[in-house]
């Protein structure tokens, strides 16, 4: 009887384990280059938002703390999307 109690928990401590990977896996990424959100490219002076397609340069400034224009952007793509495109993107963490 101890011997079925023993497999029976294991088994169950598996499928936990099995679960919380999986939950795991979906929130974070792989780190591929799709999953860019931004680069700085330092030798072309510019910085560019993978995520609303935007190319900024005078590298310096933005590193500076001046994100006027790049947040501004944002909120610009982030207010024409629907509201069911906003719902995705919290829930896939964007």
């Amino acid at each position: 009887m101890s011997v079925l109690r023993a497999r029976l928990l294991d088994i169950e401590q598996s499928k936990q384990k099995e679960e919380i990977t999986k939950q795991r896996r979906s929130q974070v990424g792989t780190g591929d280059r799709a999953e860019k959100i931004r680069t700085y490219n330092f030798p072309q002076d510019r910085v560019s938002d993978h995520r609303i397609g935007l190319t900024l340069h005078n590298l310096p400034r933005i590193l500076a703390g001046e994100l006027d224009e790049l947040v501004d952007a944002l909120a610009t793509s982030d207010q024409a999307k629907g509201p069911e495109e906003q719902q995705h993107d919290l829930k896939a963490g964007s």
